[in-house]
């Protein structure tokens, strides 16, 4: 009776508890989703946090050219000197009708520095532009390796799961035998259900990452398998060639835009110094056989009282291009942290995984057959066998963590190079 409720519990715990997909038919190649069409996918699918910085570009150079244009010229009409007790045109010599134009010009050179300053703008857009497709071909192979993880650490999980109901069988053959307690078949079927909800967990993480995925790619192409095996990506150029294109990434050109932005802000102030002008004309029609007038006046700003106005303004302009040079230099800086980080990260990450294919993986495998005979032969106890079992696993989900983690460092080496 013991033993009949003994296999029913394994049967119980063996049962297929998740979906069909994980022992599914495999897909064909051409079915799979790799990691450079997953890329390809979601800088096509126009999304709008990137379009809306073309938008913006495409809209200050409309501004550019509106912005340098001489204002509209004026039209003026007038009706003079009028004799108000009969309000008759040809009463008196000096009664007229005047009708003129007049054209006022900026200061100085003001309309072509506001255009250099519309189109400096138009390029920190454009450099944002270019900064969030980078962002998103980032995103998109960190989501991609990610989901790697953990389908492929879901199927080592199961494939565990199986050894470990291998090691029931032969936890409760050993019991039959009455050598062993039932002690040992009870920490296999906990081992079991740890395992189980390792796996549960593992689809948790699955259908986290598919949703990510989905957000950047679409639903069809994140439902699809992933491709078998680890893409080899380009090996990125020495660190001291990134560090020197570091000054050509999108967040640094858009600092310099902004820099030349706020040096035609100075041009213009600047400018605020020299005289304004404008020009009018008049034409007088008088009644009678009275002669017209005609009538041409040029009107000049005076900017004798600068202290309190184009100084400040001119002040201004120059710690606000300050700033813009402080805000480069730190994204720079910033930079070169995550290039330092990331290539340490990236080096160091070659030398682990060669320690764990070369030693580790073989040593865990032999342990675990090792204790699979000392068993066997009375030797050790289950617990030593149930824990050889485990390591060899997490020794094997390490391996694959270490691998996945070494394609997203080199991933952002080449973010920051922009390929």
């Amino acid at each position: 009776m013991l033993r009949y409720m003994i296999f029913t519990a394994i049967a119980l715990l063996c049962a297929p508890l998740f979906p069909a997909e994980s022992w599914g038919e495999e897909a064909s190649d051409a079915e799979k989703l790799d990691l450079e069409e997953a890329v390809s996918i979601a800088l096509s699918l126009g999304d709008p946090t990137v379009t809306r910085f073309e938008e913006r570009a495409s809209a200050l150079g409309d501004r550019a050219i509106a912005d340098s244009q001489l204002a509209d010229p004026q039209m003026t009409f007038r009706m003079l000197n009028f004799p108000t007790d009969s309000f008759r045109f040809g009463q008196e010599a000096m009664t007229q009708i005047q009708v003129g134009l007049r054209q006022a010009f900026p200061r100085g050179k003001t309309l072509s520095f506001t255009r250099e300053r519309r189109e400096a703008e138009a390029r920190i857009e454009r450099a944002k532009l270019r900064l969030q497709e980078r962002d998103i071909a980032l995103n998109a192979r960190d989501v991609w390796l990610e989901l790697y993880y953990w389908i492929n650490g879901r199927q080592k999980v199961l494939e565990s799961r199986q050894a470990v109901s291998e090691l029931v069988e032969v936890a409760t053959a050993t019991f039959a035998t009455g050598r062993q307690t039932s002690q040992d078949v009870l920490r296999a079927e906990l081992e079991l259900s740890i395992l189980n909800d390792r796996v549960v967990d593992f689809e948790r993480r699955i259908d986290i990452m598919r949703a990510e995925l989905s957000r950047l790619v679409g639903k069809m192409p994140a439902s699809r398998p992933l491709a078998t095996f680890l893409p080899v990506l380009t090996v990125p150029s020495p660190r001291d060639v990134l560090r020197d294109k570091l000054s050509q990434h999108p967040a640094v050109t858009a600092n310099d835009a902004t820099i030349e932005v706020r040096q035609r802000n100075i041009d213009i102030a600047n400018e605020q110094y020299k005289p304004g002008w404008s020009i009018d004309g008049n034409y007088g029609v008088r009644g009678g056989d009275r002669a017209d007038f005609a009538t041409v006046g040029v009107a000049i700003d005076l900017p004798f009282f600068t202290g309190k106005r184009q100084d400040r303004n001119v002040s201004a302009s120059k710690r606000e291009r300050q700033a813009a040079v402080l805000d480069r230099d730190a994204t720079l800086l910033e930079l070169n942290k995550v290039l330092e980080r990331t290539y340490a990260d990236w080096r160091r990450l070659d030398e682990r995984i060669s320690l764990y294919e070369k030693v580790v993986i073989d040593r865990a495998s032999e342990t675990t057959d090792a204790a699979l005979g000392a068993y066997r032969s009375g030797v050790s106890d289950f617990a030593e066998l149930i824990r050889a079992r485990l390591a060899e696993l997490d020794a094997e989900l390490t391996l694959l963590r270490l691998k996945v983690d070494r394609a997203q460092a080199q991933a952002r080496l080449l973010y920051l190079e922009g390929i």
